[in-house]
């Protein structure tokens, strides 16, 4: 059999302006795409009904389609990735095995492990940038470090962006440089543990209009004011580029929020300890309440906060919580409960359809006080303030809440000023002992 090279599918679930993938075909001939459903990862999840594996399963099918149209297919493995590696080895003459860069912890250890086994075995392991439009040290101030605060580092970034727009790349349809094979079986969700889930994905067509309004709309839960294109985004069904260079045209405070994803990236990449510490570490003096009762209740919407309750609800639903309401969510976690963070970007990490590790962490302790470029502890959202300011008619509130106003809603179960008080002396007596 002739040499083939492989192109590893990851987190960029498209045949279109796929960095890795448009290197692989553009270079070599008999390309043959890969897709591992990781043991590593899906061992961990609790939810055997889990609606990203179901997403995923689904996407994985479309580029089979897709691929048939060039006489060609994918092939997906279930397993272990080190151990599925060291089979390919034994069954196809590999020559180079493409993909696209992963920044989190555990794909930097696992992609260095599958690069050491590929180059024992004389086979080169060629790595791209595709899930961002900057990476690692692309973006650093004036001493060469990474930026700890949003404003100067997005603000270069623009200005990167503006002097060299990213290219789309496009795959050659006059040759066809894929294997051509027949279509290959995909392990089907029962065989790897799962069943599927009906939880709704939110679609990756967006109306323009949308976007062009984001700045005016966003803010307010009972609008369908944001694109939901989170998912996506996370599991590169969509290209960043192409939607950054849309967003450019339609709408700065857009753009901005993409900004955010890659600023926060920058920071895990360069910050590992945030996965479990806090990125400011003096912060993790705080004595936080380790009551299970109190986090239960936050998790099943029953705080006698409406908007809170709101949110938690819709989350536990549909996978989803409007971005104004995770703010007002994770603060009321980590400032009225003082209940640790990590307990809360867990559960959100659980049940999030677009939980991307580096922004869901950014989130959390931006809330929570403690990471980079945060919310001064002091600052406490005031849930009903929150609720008077965004969500005035109650709208979101009433259709995530039935019970709302009636003897069944359960009462707050702790008093605003109180809680503010307790929590502002709380992190002051932490951070000043």
């Amino acid at each position: 059999m002739e040499k083939i090279s492989l192109f590893w599918f990851r987190r960029d679930l498209r045949l279109e302006d796929n960095t890795g993938l448009y290197y692989a075909y553009k270079q070599e001939k008999n390309v043959l795409p890969l897709f591992i459903f990781d043991r590593d990862i899906l061992d961990k999840l609790e939810d055997k009904k889990d609606a990203r594996v179901t997403f995923i399963h689904e996407r994985i099918q479309v580029l089979q389609e897709q691929l048939k149209t060039y006489g060609s297919t994918v092939l997906v493995k279930y397993g272990k990735p080190q151990d599925i590696w060291k089979a390919l080895l034994e069954e196809y003459p590999i020559a180079n095995v493409y993909t696209n860069r992963d920044y989190e912890p555990y794909a930097l250890e696992r992609d260095g492990k599958v690069k050491s086994l590929l180059k024992e075995n004389g086979v080169q392991f060629l790595d791209f940038k595709d899930q961002v439009i900057f990476e690692k040290d692309e973006i650093l101030n004036g001493s060469g470090e990474f930026y700890k605060v949003f404003t100067p580092y997005s603000k270069l970034w623009l200005n990167k962006f503006k002097q060299s727009p990213p290219e789309i790349l496009q795959l050659d349809r006059k040759r066809n440089n894929f294997l051509q094979l027949n279509s290959l079986a995909i392990p089907s969700l029962e065989q790897m543990g799962f069943d599927r889930s009906n939880i709704n994905i939110p679609s990756l067509d967006v109306d323009k209009g949308l976007i062009q309004k984001y700045d005016k709309v966003r803010n307010f839960p009972a609008i369908n004011g944001t694109t939901r294109l989170g998912i996506h985004l996370r599991f590169g069904t969509i290209s960043i580029r192409k939607l950054a260079l849309e967003a450019a045209k339609l709408n700065d405070t857009y753009l901005n929020e993409l900004i955010w994803r890659e600023f926060y990236m920058m920071i895990l990449y360069h910050n590992p300890h945030v996965v479990e510490k806090a990125f400011k570490s003096q912060y993790d003096q705080i004595p936080w309440r380790k009551d299970e009762d109190d986090f239960q209740k936050w998790c099943d919407g029953k705080t006698g906060y409406p908007i809170v309750d709101a949110g938690m609800r819709e989350l536990n639903a549909t996978g989803y919580m409007h971005n104004r309401v995770r703010m007002i969510v994770a603060s009321f976690l980590t400032k009225h409960l003082l209940i640790d963070w990590r307990w809360g970007e867990a559960y959100f990490a659980k049940k999030l359809l677009d939980f991307e590790l580096s922004s869901n962490n950014g989130g959390w302790q931006w809330a929570a006080g403690t990471g980079t470029d945060a919310q001064p502890y002091f600052r406490v959202f005031n849930p009903e303030s929150q609720t008077e300011k965004f969500d005035k008619e109650l709208k979101y509130i009433k259709k995530w809440i039935p019970e709302y106003g009636t003897v069944e809603y359960p009462k707050p179960m702790v008093d605003h000023k109180f809680a503010r008080e307790r929590a502002i002396e709380t992190y002051k007596k932490a951070l000043n002992s």
